[in-house]
């Protein structure tokens, strides 16, 4: 289904900022249909042939709805559309006409004008109407609850059409808490209570407020409730501010280790302040969990933190192990060794600095191979380019994943540009062996000349495709030996990038002569991991 701006870009010719303040209605009108017990549909005017085009189109939570079919992108004109072209054409609110029928129900026709305000505070031309439809199926005596949903209901709806509704959204806020079922308390031009439903009765209970809220100054109760003087002070004058016709920013009160989120609303229909909405909702067990989740995200930082600390306490020792052994074969698989264990480290480094359990990789990706070219055992300067991006990765894919990376890349700098004195038949690319013949082309030759001097570079590349990872290490080097098999390789090295990428990736590697010359390990890993059983994926 198209969004609000695809329709309107494409069948009307509303200014960007139009379909801006028809978004910001959007996003704000749940509290008109809540107030209002019916749906809304947004409707703007089709170019040319009188009709009208549905845009958007909310429910109502505290009634049923009037539309069990999607409205969205539907095109109506006609007699059907004779109260919108009313509102639009006329500029009014229109409430006349006869219940009509949808199917098998019953509903109620009102059209509301939409305005958004000149740049100097006056009103605009009207560029849409939102339909108002109520499902009278169920039409009773109201209660008195519902008369005064119904009478902040139709200030809001003159206020849409006066161009004053929605307020302006401060950065950061969200429109879905607090609503209208959560707690509703409407003032006076005063600040006095003159309705405060049962769910904001029960919520200032909470902050120890045991007596009825109808006839107290709101703002004055704040500042009396609140535990911090600051935090009363502040909730008064949101309070205060809303009166005067500003829309002030959501606060919170904290009293007796309850906490009440709050969200004041001017009521100015036609432009005359009246007095303002409040909407109240206890969030006492919302920030309970909160500082819960603040604690273990601390804890388990902390964790990592001490993990990379003795990672790095390990790696020091067999450092220090290394410096002491006399037998050189001992001493590079110990610091093989040392540098394996300090990519582990990377990655906990970096989740210790993290608020959740995923890391950006390519930082952690960028220091391996940095160090790759710093203490490979090889007399060529070799270049190290990456190309594509990683992206956040889930620590237990990151911490299996730096080390196989570690592995080929460092293979690929060492085997794939040996020392010019090595002995012919030594692995060569990530961990395999190569022959003498595999090597560049004599100087002198057709093939050197026509080749040209080549400078030794290995190449880290990733991409993602449907959720599976592909990454691929190639290098210019000496490229694989003829009689190379992966499954049967005794290098170490090549055993460990094996054993991680089938087992702890649950992906697959392969190992190939590059495309032009030199050797190419290409990695496949999914990203979404097999849950286990009885817990959903992700």
């Amino acid at each position: 289904m198209s969004t609000l701006r695809n329709l309107a870009e494409e069948h009307t010719r509303l200014r960007p900022a139009d379909i801006d303040h028809l978004h910001r209605i959007a996003g704000d009108w749940q509290l008109l249909s809540d107030l209002s017990f019916a749906d809304l549909l947004l409707w703007v005017p089709v170019d040319g042939d009188g009709a009208f085009l549905c845009v958007a189109q909310v429910r109502p939570t505290t009634a049923p709805t009037a539309y069990l079919d999607d409205q969205v992108g539907r095109i109506v004109g006609g007699p059907e559309v004779a109260h919108l072209e009313v509102a639009h054409r006329q500029g009014r609110i229109w409430r006349e006409g006869d219940p009509v029928w949808y199917g098998d129900v019953p509903a109620r026709h009102e059209a509301i004008p939409v305005r958004l305000r000149t740049t100097d505070g006056e009103a605009g031309e009207v560029i849409a109407v939102v339909g108002r439809d109520t499902n009278l199926s169920t039409a009773r005596t109201p209660s008195q609850l519902e008369l005064n949903y119904l009478t902040t209901a139709d200030d809001l709806a003159q206020m849409i059409a006066d161009g004053t509704f929605p307020p302006p959204r401060h950065p950061g806020e969200t429109t879905s808490a607090p609503r209208v079922g959560d707690g509703l308390v409407r003032l006076d031009a005063g600040g006095k209570v003159t309705y405060a439903s049962p769910n904001a009765q029960s919520a200032y209970r909470r902050l120890g407020y045991a007596s009825h809220l109808v006839g107290e100054d709101l703002a004055a109760l704040h500042r009396r409730l609140a535990s911090d003087p600051l935090e009363g002070t502040d909730a008064a004058n949101g309070i205060l501010a809303a009166l005067r016709g500003e829309a002030p920013p959501r606060r919170e009160i904290d009293a007796r280790g309850a906490t009440m989120l709050t969200r004041a609303l001017p009521l100015m229909p036609a432009g005359v302040p009246i007095g303002a909405l409040v909407l109240v909702r206890d969030i006492t067990e919302v920030r309970r969990r909160d500082r819960a989740l603040i604690t273990k995200d601390a804890t388990i930082r902390e964790i990592h933190h001490r993990v990379k600390n003795n990672l790095q306490t390990v790696a020091a020792l067999l450092r220090l192990q290394a410096r002491r052994v006399s037998m050189p074969e001992a001493r590079v698989a110990l610091e093989e060794s040392v540098r394996r264990v300090a990519s582990i480290a990377l990655v906990h480094e970096t989740l210790s600095m993290s608020s959740d359990e995923a890391v950006e990789f390519d930082g952690i990706v960028d220091r391996v191979a940095s160090a790759a070219t710093e203490v490979a055992a090889t007399e060529a300067t070799v270049g190290m380019r990456r190309e594509g991006s990683f992206g956040v990765l889930p620590a237990e894919v990151a911490t299996s994943l730096v080390m196989v990376l570690n592995e080929l890349l460092l293979n690929a700098v060492e085997h794939g540009f040996p020392p010019a004195a090595e002995t012919p038949g030594v692995p060569t690319g990530p961990g395999t062996p190569a022959p003498a013949a595999a090597g560049p082309p004599a100087p002198g030759t057709a093939m050197a000349e026509a080749a040209g001097p080549v400078e030794p570079e290995v190449v880290l590349s990733a991409h993602r495709f449907r959720k599976m990872l592909h990454v691929s290490v190639t290098d210019n080097g000496r490229g694989l030996p003829p009689d190379f098999d992966a499954e049967r390789s005794g290098n170490l090295g090549l055993q460990i990038v094996r054993a991680l990428v089938t087992g702890e990736l649950r992906g697959t590697i392969e190992l190939r002569d590059g495309a032009k010359g030199g050797t190419e390990a290409t990695l496949v890993v999914p990203l979404v991991r097999d849950a286990p059983e009885g817990r959903p994926a992700g």
